[in-house]
């Protein structure tokens, strides 16, 4: 529950337009609110600047719908990540107005609310890349920020990655997404000056191990300015790229 919320609740008490057991109502569901299966963190966007995302992998029907219902109640913005295409169909009919990416595998609710702060460049290696890299800017772009992909820029053909320096140099925080031998975020931290959040992903043949080899490679990168999170976490990319992107500028 953010201040002004909080503040209207306090009036409405002194005014006598709620009882004491009716505003500890409103502030119980203002915190989290129980579902019996999950329990909904309503308290994480004045925390954090971002409300709780929705993990679908895995989750039952009727619990997804439920819990993505439970937050739309409270908040303007809501992501959802991992989607099925099943799972997408049922929550464009069950909870509507959310914009549905089928190769992040995401629907995003409240992009209309979405402003345009900073700048970050997703850069992909390949196109087996892309549903990690667009998970990285769905996130992103949800979170206010101003972001923009390019893709299939691996290092098999540096010069393609070449041809979008004077892009890469402009932005203020990139996400590097790359699978098989996970070079290029390597590639690109050599090139500016500013933070590289590399993304491993489980693309590639056998001694890839599923995005390990990717992953070693990124963590022993000799290039100083280059971060890692986890295999194929896209999302994590995209958070952690927004929250520096927003952090104020030196004067």
């Amino acid at each position: 529950m953010d201040h002004g919320k909080l503040l209207s609740l306090f009036r409405q008490l002194q005014e006598g337009r709620l009882t004491p057991e009716q505003a500890m109502g409103e502030v119980e569901r203002a915190t989290f609110r129980n579902l019996g299966h999950a329990k909904l963190d309503h308290q994480r966007e004045a925390r954090t600047g971002f409300p709780e995302v929705v993990f679908a992998q895995g989750k039952e029907d009727g619990h997804l719908v439920e819990i993505c219902r439970g937050h739309r109640e409270v908040h303007d913005k809501l992501l959802v990540t991992r989607l099925s295409a099943e799972q997408a169909a049922l929550l464009s009919g069950q909870v509507p107005g959310g914009t549905h990416n089928p190769t992040a595998r995401t629907i995003s609710y409240g992009l209309e609310h979405a402003g345009q702060r900073g700048d970050i460049l997703v850069v992909c290696a390949g196109t087996s890349d892309l549903p990690v890299a667009e998970e990285a800017l769905e996130t992103a772009r949800l979170m206010d920020n101003r972001v923009e992909l390019i893709a299939d820029v691996g290092v098999a053909g540096l010069h393609r990655l070449l041809a979008h320096r004077e892009r890469i140099e402009a932005a203020r925080v990139l996400v590097v997404v790359a699978g098989m031998e996970g070079a290029l975020p390597s590639v690109v931290g050599g090139l500016v000056g500013v933070p590289v959040v590399a993304v491993p992903t489980s693309v590639g043949y056998g001694a890839s191990f599923e995005g390990l080899a990717a992953l070693l490679s990124m963590l022993n990168s000799c290039a100083a300015g280059v971060t890692v999170v986890n295999i194929d976490n896209g999302f994590g990319a995209g958070y952690a790229a927004s929250l520096i992107n927003q952090m104020p500028t030196a004067e």
